[in-house]
């Protein structure tokens, strides 16, 4: 096992994990799918896929051709992304602690021998069997809670409420098709705009507001598919402030991290790479998690 962190997936509650871990000092590296289909881009790190590099809250993210610059990446503080579909990283390169961030909300393979730490986000896994830890995702006083027993709340498919909306704020899919967008994230709509199209079917907002996430045109979509949301406010800085959710998702892991640690799992000073620190005068010193 290799002394780093990897989060498979690398949308808006991975990232908001992948900020938490960095600001602590764990070198992090996260695998994404050749085509992301994240509609909060302005804070997920999977935009680097197309980008190249986004800087979400001051820490910079940048996607990486291999391995070995993912960890020089990773290793200089800053987030590093490969196109992983296969998951080639976990299996040539396991890390010391692995994140399963995929919000797939069924277990698609993801095991506790996959690493010394293995935490998982939201719903679909077993506390204890599947993974070391599970993290709470849904909405309530338990967001952001580590379980180390048992399972997540399971999804109700209906969003936060926010300003007395909840579905509403979502745009989805009419149909099958390709999607095309008619605005940009950050742009003002009301209730009735076209936000874009799926074929020839128009998408439309139905509240005020500031497009917050937003799909982009290209990627072909299932019906019913998330293309985008409204924040029902006016105010263009919304589309790059990370969620109080994602936030406390990211707290919950560095907490289970450091239980973990506690109870005996050995901890990111102790495992190194073969050779060599696994960060060279680079964060070595202080890779236990502090809450």
């Amino acid at each position: 096992m290799l002394n780093y962190v990897l989060i498979k997936g690398a949308g808006d509650l991975a990232s908001g994990v992948a900020l938490t871990l960095v600001k602590a000092g764990f070198p992090v590296v996260m695998t994404e799918l050749p085509q992301p289909t994240c509609v909060r881009r302005m804070v997920s790190f999977a935009e680097t896929v197309y980008e190249g590099e986004i800087t979400i809250e001051g820490i910079r993210g940048r996607r990486a051709g291999d391995f070995g610059e993912a960890l020089q990446i990773a290793c200089s503080g800053e987030v590093a992304v490969l196109v992983d579909p296969d998951g080639e990283t976990l299996r040539k390169h396991p890390p010391l602690i692995y994140i399963d961030a995929t919000m797939a909300k069924k277990n698609m393979g993801t095991s506790i021998k996959d690493a010394a730490i293995v935490i998982a986000l939201g719903p679909g896994y077993e506390a204890g069997l599947d993974v070391h830890a599970v993290i709470e995702t849904k909405r309530g006083s338990s967001m952001g809670k580590p379980l180390y027993k048992g399972a997540a709340l399971p999804n109700t498919g209906i969003p936060g409420e926010l300003k007395g909306y909840t579905v509403e704020r979502v745009l989805r899919a009419p149909a099958e098709g390709i999607f095309t967008a008619e605005l940009k994230i950050g742009d003002q709509v009301k209730k009735g705009d076209i936000v874009g199209y799926v074929g020839d079917q128009a998408v439309r907002a139905a509240i005020n507001g500031t497009v917050r996430g937003l799909l982009r045109s290209g990627l072909k979509v299932d019906k019913g598919a998330k293309l985008g949301d409204i924040h029902p406010e006016i105010d263009r800085e919304i589309v790059y402030k990370v969620t109080d959710k994602a936030l406390a998702v990211g707290r919950g892991v560095l907490e289970a991290i450091s239980y973990l640690q506690k109870k005996g799992v050995l901890d990111t000073h102790r495992l190194k790479h073969p050779g060599a620190d696994s960060c060279p005068g680079k964060r070595g010193n202080r890779q236990t998690a502090r809450p």
